[in-house]
């Protein structure tokens, strides 16, 4: 394995509080208590939480207990962040590419606006963050520091001026599409329209760049990973991909592109889908599409015999869901690739309606570290993937818009 074997640092060992600087015993841990000792604080990339909120709730906090979510079938509450070892959290304001623009940005600054909220219902547990001090400082207070990040360049409404005040109110990454291209990025999982960024899009992640936002390249086209790559500035991000050598899915990253994120000084942040992961699971997807299809095309003028021969298809064939095994192989390929330095996690939980097995929810992480600890991960290691990685890319892009303070902000015409 291509993994760095220096010793933890004062920082790693500060990302470490909530565990131990110690290893995770070479044997499987008997107890969950055991694995959550020795696990490194987790900074997970994408959470969708607030999906959630305004799905099941229309983003009303009464009546909420974010001690407990089980019953509602959530993958996310603070007890089982606890036992997680989740020291920092980038909380997805995710709204559908669907929207019209402008209730797009509506829907984000709702989104924003109701985990705020909840972060703030709970001061003794989380901490709302806008920088590498504060997430530090939560550590130190033993909080989950929380940070936003905006999901789909269709938030700002192709506006520079609207990026700026997403910035303001605390979002500190945007993913540049989401599963639709829009009017100045290309998707992974659309029709090529731009060929990458158009110079609109240019301008937009040089704004972001000059304002200290991460670059996520999550669900964006490798043409458009190779434009944004090509402006060089600060290191980029991808939230919640994997590798495509070992799942062909197009929002997956391909080793030619690992490699150039690596170079420079990227990071890559492996989630657990099965679909993403697991190449059956792929290939169930696709087949289920085709089944979807079938069924409508035999049921027209039926919506409900279209409904259960979909349904009985999947009792049937349930999705391959695959396992722990297999998220730490894309973080072991991407490791061997362009090394430990470049990995983390973004598991996208509560945005996905399954998950790898043995990884259902926010609890699970420390399962996942003694995985990679037999495969012969260090602590050190383990504590860049699940914080340390992040915290040195946050803090080249704070570093970079100290730099270009005084820069002027960049323009461009009003649409209406």
């Amino acid at each position: 394995m291509r993994v760095t074997t220096s010793l933890v640092s004062p920082l790693v060992c500060l990302a470490l509080l909530w565990g131990s600087c110690g290893g995770v015993a070479a044997e499987s841990p008997q107890s969950s208590r055991e694995l959550e000792s020795s696990a490194p604080l987790v900074w997970d990339g994408h959470n969708d939480v607030p999906e959630q909120l305004r799905e099941r709730r229309k983003d009303v906090l009464e009546g909420f207990d974010f001690n407990d979510s089980r019953a509602s079938g959530m993958m996310t509450d603070l007890p089982r962040l606890r036992a997680g070892n989740v020291g920092a959290q980038f909380w997805s304001v995710y709204v559908s590419a669907d929207l019209p623009e402008p209730q797009a940005v509506q829907a984000t600054l709702e989104q924003i606006d109701v985990m705020k909220r909840l972060i703030a219902r709970h001061p003794a547990e989380m901490q709302f963050c806008t920088d590498t001090a504060c997430v530090e400082k939560a550590w130190k207070s033993r909080k989950i520091a929380s940070l936003i990040g905006m999901e789909g360049g269709h938030s700002i409404g192709g506006s520079l001026g609207v990026l700026r005040q997403m910035y303001s109110l605390g979002a500190r990454y945007m993913t540049l599409t989401h599963f639709k291209n829009n009017a100045w990025a290309d998707s992974a999982t659309d029709a090529p329209a731009h060929d990458g960024l158009t110079p609109f899009g240019i301008k937009v992640v040089k704004e972001m760049q000059r304002l200290g936002m991460l670059v996520d390249l999550a669900h964006v086209s490798e043409p458009t990973m190779r434009d944004v790559l090509a402006l060089g500035g600060p290191p980029p991000i991808v939230s919640h991909s994997n590798a495509r050598a070992i799942n062909h899915h197009a929002r997956n990253v391909s080793d030619d592109t690992l490699k150039a994120i690596g170079a420079a000084g990227g990071i890559v942040m492996v989630n657990f889908y099965p679909p993403y992961v697991v190449e059956a699971a792929r290939q169930w997807s696709a087949a289920r599409d085709a089944e979807v299809a079938r069924a409508k095309a035999l049921n027209r003028g039926d919506p409900d015999a279209e409904k259960a021969a979909v349904a009985a298809w999947d009792k049937a064939k349930p999705m391959p869901r695959g396992s722990i095994k297999d998220v730490a192989d894309h973080i072991d390929h991407i490791a061997k690739l362009i090394g430990a330095d470049h990995v983390g996690l973004g598991g996208d939980l509560d945005g996905v309606e399954a998950t790898v097995q043995g990884m259902e929810d926010v609890s699970t992480y420390p399962v996942l570290f003694a995985e990679l600890k037999q495969r012969g991960w260090t602590q050190a290691n383990l504590a860049k993937l699940s914080s340390g990685n992040m915290l040195r890319v946050m803090k080249a892009a704070e570093v970079y818009a100290a730099a270009h303070r005084t820069d002027v902000p960049l323009e461009s015409p009003t649409t209406f």
